[in-house]
């Protein structure tokens, strides 16, 4: 009997890759804006240091992609797991979006309808992966709590910059 062990390996790898793969994307709207357009607009007082963003996001995706393959590991036969992946490669797509929206469109506005929405879609992520994996689920705490800040920081920017 063939080891189930390279194909859980990629399966591994795979989906921390995806996860990071997103959070490459989202940099190419973020990056070019840091020192430009984003120096120049108000930020509340709790915004935190521009180099907090890069290991905190890095973390938070290498946490994503095991929660990702937790749940994938369990075959898309189980129970729950075809919609539990549907719903976690949606907010992976606003997640990414938001990057564009908010940076590459320099919109406040934008950004916060997207994040408002992913918000949503991480929330509904961890009810999917509840069931499937408990772990997986726990996993992407941490997520919601940032981006619960983040829609929080990006509101205070609105208003600031309207």
């Amino acid at each position: 009997m063939p080891s189930l062990f390279p194909v859980q390996s990629i399966k591994l790898a795979a989906s921390v890759v995806l996860c990071m793969l997103a959070g490459f994307i989202g940099s190419f709207f973020t990056t070019p804006k840091i020192d430009g357009w984003y120096a120049g607009i108000h930020k509340p007082s709790f915004t935190p240091p521009g180099r907090l963003f890069g290991p905190v996001w890095t973390l938070l995706y290498l946490m994503m992609g095991i929660a990702l393959y937790l749940v994938w590991r369990k075959g898309l036969a189980a129970k729950g797991v075809k919609v539990a992946l549907a719903v976690f490669l949606a907010q992976l797509v606003l997640n990414t979006f938001w990057s564009f929206a908010f940076f590459g469109a320099e919109s406040p506005l934008a950004g916060l309808v997207v994040i408002v929405a992913l918000w949503a879609m991480i929330a509904a992520s961890i009810a999917a992966f509840a069931p499937v994996s408990r772990v997986a689920a726990v996993l992407l705490v941490p997520y919601i709590l940032w981006v619960s800040f983040a829609t929080v920081l990006n509101a205070s920017i609105y208003f600031l910059n309207r």
